[in-house]
């Protein structure tokens, strides 16, 4: 156990962080919810109740979405796009897909090479480009779940003013729906293109984000001479 905890420790540490911050979200949320309702002289929600409500989705999943935008961008960027200095980029001239032997496909795969890349054909294009296929697929998923759940949250509303209830389409083409995934998007790309600036002049000794300390700030990755 000890061993698995420290070859899986980067992956445990943050599945522990974040079941911790949705926890707590889920009771903030239902706090913040309860104290509206008595405001309005209703009865406070159940803690079950909230957090299998379209409000809780949404904000769940509103937050989800924009962080797998985030990668599948990034991703999808880092292929063709460089940035001189950066450990997060390629060296210039190093844009593209790459040959089969600099990425072990083909007939230059090894034994302990994924099933599907020892394949060949359909399989190995699949698996090649599969970290940016599951990313598009969580960002859709979770950019779904997000309207929908904003949607009959939107009527919910409505319905308490009188208002006319909305289709899925008129709810994900209004205003409100766009100013709050936008407000989502800027930060998660202000974030990203920070984190690139900064790195090529900052270093943090010993993390696998940062190049080593004395490495000139003109070295793109830390493999590269």
């Amino acid at each position: 156990m000890r061993r698995f905890i420290r070859d899986q420790g980067l992956s445990v540490a943050f599945l522990v962080i974040f079941v911790a911050a949705l926890v707590g979200q889920s009771f903030a949320g239902l706090a913040a919810t309860n104290e509206e309702l008595a405001v309005h002289g209703l009865p406070p929600d159940a803690y079950w109740d909230f957090v299998s409500s379209s409000s809780f989705l949404v904000d769940v999943a509103e937050n989800w979405q924009s962080e797998f935008l985030q990668f599948f961008l990034f991703i999808a960027a880092t292929i063709w796009l460089v940035q001189r200095g950066s450990p997060e980029s390629k060296r210039p001239g190093d844009e593209g897909v790459g040959s089969d032997e600099t990425q072990l496909v083909g007939d230059h795969a090894r034994p302990g090479s994924p099933a599907w890349v020892r394949r060949g054909g359909w399989a190995s294009t699949v698996y090649s480009n599969s970290l940016l296929l599951v990313m598009g697929a969580l960002f859709v998923s979770s950019w779904l779940a997000q309207s929908l759940g904003g949607a009959v949250v939107a009527n919910e509303e409505n319905a308490e003013h009188g208002a006319p209830p909305e289709t899925w389409l008129q709810y994900v083409t209004s205003p409100d729906f766009w100013n709050r995934t936008l407000q989502n998007w800027q930060s998660e790309f202000l974030a990203v293109g920070a984190m690139i600036v900064f790195s090529i002049f900052l270093r943090q000794r010993g993390s696998s984000e940062s190049k080593p300390v004395g490495a000139p700030h003109g070295r793109s990755a830390e493999e590269s001479a």
